[in-house]
């Protein structure tokens, strides 16, 4: 009976032991896979176009790289509303390349604003991005109207 008990709790010790380095592989596969792939770092998140005129330019670039190890993929980019146009990079963007989102803003609209431009991508740090802009539009000028 003795060798039988003693037999048992050697077959479950070698099952837990089995199951414990398993589970160890698995955790450190999915360590690995969140630092694998794309990743994009941004110069600045902010562009604050300060005070400008009325039809001023509103053209601004958000600058990045991808820090990444696998290309990566921006498949959209969008403004907070009408007056905020985001482009962005169609092909992929290799690993230590770096790209630019251009932004328009119509700056015929007078006064203060704060918009956002929102980006999708494959990127493991920030998969949906925010960038802002800000900044007031002086009102157009008497010759102007």
């Amino acid at each position: 009976m003795k060798k039988i008990v003693l037999l048992s709790f050697t077959l479950l010790g070698m099952v837990f032991t089995g199951v414990s380095q398993t589970a160890t592989k698995v955790a450190e596969a999915q360590a690995v896979s969140k630092d694998d792939g794309a990743k994009i770092e941004f110069e600045t998140e902010t562009i604050d176009y300060g005070t400008i005129e009325n039809n001023a330019d509103g053209n601004r670039e958000f600058k990045f790289t991808n820090t990444g190890n696998a290309p990566l993929v921006i498949t959209n980019a969008k403004g907070s509303c009408g007056c905020t146009v985001p482009t962005w990079p169609k092909e992929a963007i290799a690993p230590g390349e770096s790209s630019v989102i251009k932004v328009h803003y119509a700056t015929n609209r007078t006064g203060a604003f704060s918009k956002s431009v929102t980006l999708i991508s494959n990127a493991v740090n920030a998969p949906t991005k925010v960038l802002h802009i800000k900044g007031t539009v002086n009102p157009p000028k008497p010759a102007d109207k």
